[in-house]
């Protein structure tokens, strides 16, 4: 994506910066249909979509590491562990000892 960038200001108004941005087909009609659907302006409706995936980032930063997995999709309560952490000495001797007899 190119951006450009100018900043102006206005008297009484805070500084704004004026980007210039390429869209793909698909983002363009996205953005048509937000406009459409929220009657809001092209900056406005890039304002709040910006607002709101900081807000999708700073809630998967938060996320423990049991909801990383279930969002995942990944099975059970740590993944692919095959036995809880406090037994990892024990089950590691028996994974390699069972990897030398094959």
């Amino acid at each position: 994506m190119a951006v450009k960038q100018k900043t102006e200001r206005r008297a009484g108004q805070p500084t704004m910066a004026t980007r210039t941005v390429r869209l793909d087909t698909d983002a363009e009609a996205t953005l048509a249909d937000l406009r459409r659907r929220t009657d809001q302006s092209i900056s406005e409706v890039i304002r709040r979509s910006l607002q709101a995936y900081a807000r999708e980032l700073d809630a998967d930063i938060r996320m423990r590491p049991g909801e990383v997995y279930r969002k995942l999709g990944l099975p059970g309560e740590g993944g692919f562990a095959v036995a809880p952490a406090s037994r990892a000495k024990e089950v590691i001797a028996d994974v390699i000892r069972k990897r030398h007899e094959q």
